[in-house]
């Protein structure tokens, strides 16, 4: 995970939820519509596409939000407690508490799926999504192909099981409670009623979720305003130079298209 440069904050700061549990966040005060960065699956908000927008809002004024969903990096709880709709309550919870007014999010991987669950459950407050090789319903459409029914009884009786992850020497827990509960927030499965721009980037070599993923829902979204660029030879995690210059170009664009507002007393 990339270190967030000197001149950003190092600490994070702390939002507190009804249960106890303390999701951890850095907050950039600027000017509206703002960018929330919305993490991957078993990632965190120290990551370079987090610290590079992070950075590029500063130096425009934007304000910003990036930080970790439940049991993710510095926030409290455990990792195989989280599942789709917990996750998509933080990320509700941080753009109600920590924003105002109109926001764009930006979902990497999981935060794909979960941007759309919030631009759902707050369509007023959200202006754009950018979403790099998004992953919704990643728990149904591509998890659930890849268990041998040795995976499927253990998840049964133990409840979790462990896959092998390309980028972590440490397997990847998966969770009966994730699978269950993902099945509850597909996205793909009929019309997205969103009506907002929308802009999705995804790797042709994407090894972990396929680029026909986006294509779905670029397809399922309601919206006329929706672009996908696929991108020859890029994998996953799009943390090259070049994939770095192209999420901040479009992130650009897209703020750029909004209308602007005024700074935020804080």
């Amino acid at each position: 995970m990339a270190v967030p440069p000197s001149s950003l904050a190092s600490e994070p700061q702390f939002l507190s939820r009804a249960d106890g549990e303390r999701i951890a966040y850095f907050r950039t005060p600027g000017r509206a519509p703002g960018v929330v960065f919305l993490t991957g699956y078993a990632s965190d908000m120290t990551g370079q596409k987090a610290t590079m927008l992070e950075a590029f809002c500063r130096a425009r004024g934007t304000a910003f939000v990036r930080f970790d969903y439940l049991g993710h990096g510095a926030s409290s709880g455990a990792f195989t407690d989280g599942t789709i709709g917990r996750w998509t309550d933080d990320a509700i919870a941080v753009l109600d508490t920590l924003t105002e007014g109109p926001q764009v999010l930006v979902g990497s991987s999981l935060g794909g799926w979960i941007m759309v669950r919030t631009a759902l459950a707050r369509r007023a407050r959200v202006a754009a999504l950018v979403g790099i090789a998004s992953a919704p319903d990643f728990t149904e459409d591509v998890i659930q192909p890849l268990l041998s029914p040795a995976d499927r009884q253990l998840l049964e009786t133990a409840g979790m099981i462990q896959l092998a992850s390309p980028y972590d020497p440490e397997p990847t827990p998966v969770t009966k409670r994730i699978m269950e509960d993902g099945r509850n927030h597909l996205v793909l499965r009929a019309e997205i009623p969103l009506d907002c721009p929308v802009r999705l980037i995804h790797g042709l070599a994407d090894p972990d979720v396929p680029w026909r993923t986006s294509v779905r829902l670029m397809e399922r979204l309601r919206s006329a305003d929706v672009e996908l660029v696929l991108v020859k030879g890029a994998g996953h995690r799009m943390s090259e130079p070049a994939e770095l210059d192209r999420l901040k170009a479009t992130v650009a664009a897209v703020l750029d298209r909004l209308p602007s507002g005024t700074a935020p007393r804080l």
